[in-house]
């Protein structure tokens, strides 16, 4: 199976966070609209990435001959639920510059924990679950 597009779109995503640290870094306030635009495009890049994960990557491992694959395949789409929705929570909270800028501290905080739980995950994907399915 190829999964060179998952692996892009995690470059994707994984370059947004480094953009958003930096701008967080460099002032939240002063770059409130940047942030905000930031998270509406790495939003439009993880729910896409997360309906093909759960339209085609995880039905074809759990119809696939490997149930070593298949049982990864489902523990990791269980796990993602909890990680998505608590994602989706952070974007909406903060894809307007107005809420960004109203509280930074807020953000940073809200984005330290769920950009740090997307990062790990991700990290985890690509050194573990991504590598088992090429190696099939």
């Amino acid at each position: 199976m190829n999964i060179d597009k998952f692996k892009n779109q995690h470059v994707d995503i994984i370059e947004c966070i480094a953009a958003l640290r930096k701008s967080a870094k460099d002032g939240i306030s002063s770059n409130a609209a940047e942030i905000a635009r930031l998270i509406v495009s790495m939003s439009s890049t993880i729910k896409l990435h997360l309906a093909v994960e759960d339209q085609v990557l995880y039905p074809a491992l759990r119809s696939g001959s490997n149930t070593t694959l298949a049982t990864m395949g489902k523990k990791f789409q269980e796990e993602m639920d909890a990680i998505a929705a608590a994602y989706m929570v952070f974007a909406g909270r903060w894809n307007h510059a107005t809420k960004v800028a109203n509280d930074p501290e807020g953000f940073r905080s809200d984005a330290n924990t769920v950009l740090k739980i997307l990062h790990a995950r991700m990290q985890q994907e690509n050194t573990v679950f991504y590598p088992a399915i090429e190696a099939l």
